[in-house]
């Protein structure tokens, strides 16, 4: 039965060695660049701040070094998958070759929250940065097309500028997706590097005591609170994982596949350390809570980067420095961009391949041998998702279904070495069973903090999922084209049954989020959301369970 059945792992290597397939252009290094200019983003230049503010104060580098540890579990497992079976596909393909089409079904439709939604995440904060670029030499672009209609707008159009521009690189080719990727991440690098140069001469010992604060309460400062700092900067570490989607596309994947997710979680964490160092020393930790300029919390260490005058008020020394520092958002976000569309175009390409989805997402460009259709395909789609609507309510989205990739590859692990303990290769995660455990745990845990309504949505997209796969996936499967009637009846009823019991869940979770939550506005919408949803599914899936069942 197709549901269970597992793609083989030399089957998958087979299909690595295809020579009319994508071109192997990237090498090791290119690979740690890819992870690089994935990672580096939003996070470093907001997230530090605020969670040094709110939780961990200068002890916010023992926070980036906790998150990076649960990264690496992660990390370890991703390494031994890819050095393993060097397909596109990511933790769709790992999950098809350890537990099955179903679970893989259901972690590439997962994947869409990480790439896609978080492309469309990071294009809408883009637009946004561009325009305090603007600002900052005197311009003030119109607001009504630099927001979507919920934030007073009409239309995002900078968002769709910036995923218009990404896609037709990555349309090009990989390798020269990748050129482009190296050179922004050469010049983002750098000027963190400046920006770390520079600040390091003006840390304060007074700003770095105590190091520790004392604890105020569960999560605020103390130890408590550094490890709630560590599941928020947590956050600015997703990315790595889209280094495995390329897998297909370098030149010694076995070896340079672990290379490049590690070597780009080492540099981004010593990058990340270095940059809290000097965000907390120039500056009291707690004026990063209250930062009202545009550009905070970086912008405040900038701006305390000088000596006091006569006054007493520190004058800046490099004004300049804050102009700079939006390019390199931009340019960081535009590398995000770039390799969030470059993951999910791969993923989709995999589970077309497989006949799960439509045969469009795996056709090839004759000259370019790139998923040109798919790429164009989630051009219009992440574009219009980032045009009209904003990035808030899609942001802890990417978040939860990273961290939930992330569980099924560390699970991934453990069955591999129950059920194919000889399979070859040439990374061997350490510590196994423990590592993929603590990479299970740390991530669930962090899931485990998400708000009542991320859950919900997850729910809500996973549902939306099965009801795809029920109509096409199970039916076209490359693996169910021996199944016989009964086992049709049979899948159909498994996941019929699994949609009920997903669906008492959504109904579990409206009602914790109704009891819990105090915005009446927003809790209204997601009754109502998670009613229509609730209702339509529990008819949809009880319909197929009842035929399911006659047809037995």
């Amino acid at each position: 039965m197709a549901l269970f059945s597992k793609k083989s792992i030399e089957g998958l290597l087979a299909e690595s060695a295809d020579t009319q397939g994508m071109k192997k252009t990237l090498s090791a290094g290119a690979l740690v660049a890819l992870g690089i200019g994935a990672i580096i983003g939003a996070g470093l230049f907001s997230i530090t701040g605020m969670a040094a503010a709110n939780y961990a104060g200068p002890a916010i580098m023992i926070s980036f070094v906790v998150a990076a540890i649960g990264c690496t579990f992660a990390g370890l497992c991703y390494a031994e998958f890819s050095s393993m079976i060097p397909v596109a596909g990511s933790a769709y393909t790992y999950s098809y070759a350890t537990m099955g089409e179903f679970i893989a079904w259901i972690i590439g439709w997962d994947l869409v929250l990480e790439y896609a939604v978080g492309a469309a995440t990071v294009a809408s904060s883009w637009s946004g940065y561009l325009s305090k670029f603007f600002e900052s030499f005197g311009v003030s672009l119109p607001e009504s097309l630099m927001k979507t209609p919920f934030d007073g707008g009409i239309i995002n159009l900078p968002a769709i500028f910036i995923v218009t521009i990404m896609s037709l690189v990555l349309m090009r080719g990989t390798g020269e997706s990748a050129k482009l990727n190296n050179i922004i991440v050469v010049l983002k690098v750098a000027i963190v590097l400046i920006f770390i140069a520079i600040g390091i001469k003006y840390v304060r010992p007074e700003n770095l005591h105590p190091f520790i604060p004392k604890n105020e309460g569960p999560g605020k400062f103390g130890w408590s609170g550094i490890l709630r700092a560590a599941g928020v900067v947590f956050f600015a570490y997703v990315g790595f994982d889209a280094v495995s989607t390329a897998a297909q596309e370098t030149k010694n994947p076995k070896k340079a596949m672990p290379i490049g997710i590690l070597g780009s979680l080492v540099a981004c964490t010593i990058l990340y350390i270095l940059f809290a160092y000097v965000m907390t020393g120039v500056a009291p930790y707690k004026l990063f809570g209250e930062a009202g300029n545009e550009l905070a919390p970086v912008a405040t260490a900038i701006n305390h980067m000088g000596t006091p005058g006569a006054d007493g008020v520190i004058v800046p020394a490099y004004p300049w420095l804050n102009r700079v520092i939006i390019i390199a958002i931009l340019l960081g976000y535009s590398s995000v961009i770039l390799v969030m569309l470059l993951g999910q175009s791969r993923v989709f390409y995999s589970m077309s391949k497989d006949g799960l989805l439509p045969s469009v997402f795996s056709k090839l460009h004759p000259k370019f041998k790139t998923p040109t259709r798919s790429n164009f395909f989630f051009l219009l789609f992440v574009s219009l998702f980032a045009a009209f609507i904003p990035g808030r309510i899609v942001g802890e989205m990417t978040s939860i279904g990273t961290l939930f990739a992330f569980i099924l590859v560390c699970a991934g692990i453990i069955v591999l070495r129950k059920t194919n303990p000889n399979a070859p290769k040439a990374f061997q995660t350490p510590m196994v069973p423990l590592v993929p455990i603590l990479g299970i745990v740390v991530c669930f845990a962090m899931m485990a903090l998400l708000p009542l309504d991320t859950w919900i949505r997850l729910v809500i997209w996973m549902m939306i999922g099965f009801d795809v796969y029920l109509v096409r996936g199970i039916r076209k499967s490359h693996l169910a084209v021996n199944d016989t009637a009964a086992d049709r009846k049979k899948a159909l009823r498994i996941t019929s049954i699994v949609g009920l019991f997903v669906s008492l869940g959504l109904l579990g979770l409206a009602i914790a989020h109704h009891v819990t939550n105090d915005d009446a506005d927003g809790d209204k919408g997601i009754m109502i959301l998670s009613g229509v949803v609730l209702v339509f599914h529990l008819i949809f899936y009880s319909i197929n369970l009842l035929k399911a069942n006659k047809e037995a």
